[in-house]
């Protein structure tokens, strides 16, 4: 690890930490005050709020207007391989812009024309190797703070020159570890999630110094012996040593209560639970962390001892409001197993778990005060659950209603400060999952899957519109093509996504009426968000589908040929 003091940041950020009601710093510094008091033209972490939201303010680009958007410049990114896959929500601070691709490049676009985007700087952390992913990076004193794979590393780059300031290996000797998730930076602390796990990675949680890079804790996610939760892993096999529990989708922040809210995805090998029997915690599961020092004060497991990939790693989303006539501070999350919850966020209390998904059939429902499947059994090492998609040794293949994908996934739902609305990007669609207890690991790509899945119909997709106080489903309006995307709500009435098929939409957020449409011929895997410079409001959202993204189309017959182009692509009035 190399580290180097950026002159007088420490003591700007003693004083951001103990002035948070002070407004907001001017200058360069991305001061903790900053983060915690949202800039509403600037786009400063990855859901730009720490509330997890992805609700921006801005409203110059409205109902009225949004059908006279239009292309103000593109800009192309990464190019390096042919199925290339940009998953990052581009960062803007004082109209630039700050973006990342598949190989943990990082790049700064001046976009203070509003009509052209010119790179600045590209830094190149050298991959050995394609992960899965990058999300995306964060802003944190003079420093944007980016996340690469292969080995596994956190970097810390100078937002004015992009030379490489400070370089932290978090591999911790586990060759398969990736990172994903972008970073968040909490007070004086970088704080990242490990991904990987479904190669067979003990996965973890993690923070490190800001100015230095130096750890300043690590966390795992799967308990070793002698830890609590370890008697949960009742196998025999050592699974608890590739047991996944990956964090592979940015956490949320509580600054009043100092908590830092972050989900894990699924146990390892996937789909054959019988390797690994238990309800394996803390796998599947919401965690509150202490971001000083990496204690956990509570978790809640959303899928005991799960056997479809229904992970809990997206995005959950702090919303202040009243629940049966009483205020709470909630905590929310659209879980892949097409259930939305709603948890008291001092202690995880479940206050209520609705379905938002039509089709579900891995249960019977969810118990409203444990907020764990009506159908759990916690004196079965596997369970059944509703015992219609359950794998078993003698039946191997289930139909599994919603997808192993969900319901909603990586492509964040989001929060209307407007509408006091959810509008989560989900997929109605079912698959088949087998369980091939002969062999746990794929031996084209290595994961650790224990099985695998069939999709036997078109991947379409809906925004679903849920009330978080009351999990009534209020809308859905579908589309034809899988979303891939996420969703941006804004003060200006409008909802944005992206799909599979290239198209770019922005909805009325009460109707859900299309008002404005664009299709640029690549599918889309990132999210939109927005930014203001120069008094206009711009829309950004990266293209380029990965190889898995583009497998899914294949009974999509009209896109097969689809090519793929990675481009950031800002829209304007």
């Amino acid at each position: 690890m190399h580290s180097y003091h950026p002159g007088s940041l420490p003591t700007l950020l003693l004083a951001g930490v103990t002035l948070f009601a002070i407004a907001p710093a001017v200058g360069a510094e991305v001061t903790p005050a900053r983060l915690a008091n949202p800039e509403p033209g600037n786009w400063l972490m990855n859901h730009r709020t720490y509330d997890a939201q992805r609700y921006s303010p801005l409203d110059r680009i409205n109902r009225t207007n949004v059908k006279s958007l239009k292309l103000a410049y593109a800009v192309a990114i990464g190019g390096t391989a042919a199925n290339e896959n940009l998953e990052s929500t581009p960062l803007a601070e004082d109209g630039y812009l700050y973006v990342v691709d598949q190989w943990g490049v990082v790049y700064k676009i001046d976009g203070r024309s509003g009509d052209v985007g010119r790179i600045v700087w590209r830094m190149d952390p050298g991959q050995e190797k394609t992960p899965l992913a990058n999300r995306g990076a964060a802003l944190w004193g003079n420093l944007v703070i980016s996340v690469a794979s292969y080995p596994a590393r956190v970097i810390a780059t100078d937002k004015e020159t992009g030379k490489v300031v400070w370089e932290t290996n978090m591999a911790d000797g586990q060759a398969d570890l990736q990172l994903t998730a972008a970073p968040l930076p909490v007070k004086d602390k970088i704080v990242i999630g490990a991904a990987g796990g479904d190669r067979g990675v003990r996965d973890f949680i993690a923070a490190l110094d800001g100015a230095t890079g130096k750890v300043m804790w690590r966390k795992y996610t799967v308990p070793a012996p002698g830890e609590p939760g370890f008697e949960t892993w009742k196998d025999k096999n050592n699974a608890w040593q590739t047991g996944g529990g990956a964090m592979w989708v940015t956490g949320s922040y509580d600054v009043a209560t100092n908590q830092v809210l972050w989900g894990t995805g699924n146990p390892v090998p996937m789909y054959n639970p019988y390797y690994r029997p238990g309800d394996n915690l803390y796998t599947n599961s919401l965690i509150s962390w202490d971001p000083d020092t990496g204690k956990m004060n509570w978790y809640h497991q959303y899928v005991p001892g799960d056997m479809w990939d229904y992970d809990a790693a997206g995005t959950h989303i702090l919303i202040d409001g009243d629940i049966s006539g009483q205020p709470h501070k909630l905590v929310t999350h659209a879980a892949r197993n097409g259930f939305i919850y709603a948890l008291e966020r001092a202690n995880g209390q479940t206050l209520l778990a609705k379905p938002y998904m039509e089709d579900i059939n891995w249960t019977k429902g969810i118990d409203q005060k444990t907020g764990l499947p009506v159908d759990y059994d916690p004196s079965k090492d596997i369970q059944v659950y509703s015992g219609m998609q359950n794998q078993t040794l003698t039946d191997r293949t289930k139909k599994l209603c919603p997808s192993h994908e969900g319901g909603n996934n990586y492509w964040s739902a989001s929060y209307s400060q407007r509408t006091r609305l959810v509008y989560i990007p989900s997929r109605p669609t079912c698959d088949e999952v087998t369980m091939t207890p002969d062999q746990l690991r794929n031996p084209t790509t290595g994961s650790m899957l224990g099985g695998g899945v069939r999709f036997f119909a078109r991947t379409e997709s809906e925004i679903v519109v849920a009330d978080p106080f009351t999990g009534e489903v209020k809308k859905r309006v579908r589309s034809t093509y899988p979303n891939y995307s996420a969703a941006l709500a804004t003060a200006g009435g409008l909802v944005f996504t992206g799909f599979g098929d290239g198209t770019f939409v922005a909805y009325d957020d009460t109707s859900l009426e299309p008002l404005w449409k664009i299709n640029v011929g690549s599918g889309f895997n990132a999210p939109p968000m927005t930014f203001e410079t120069g008094g206009k409001q711009y829309v950004a959202i990266l293209s380029g589908l990965s190889q898995i993204s583009k497998g899914r189309l294949i009974l999509t017959p009209e896109l097969r040929e689809m090519r793929n182009q990675t481009m950031l692509f800002v829209f304007s009035l």
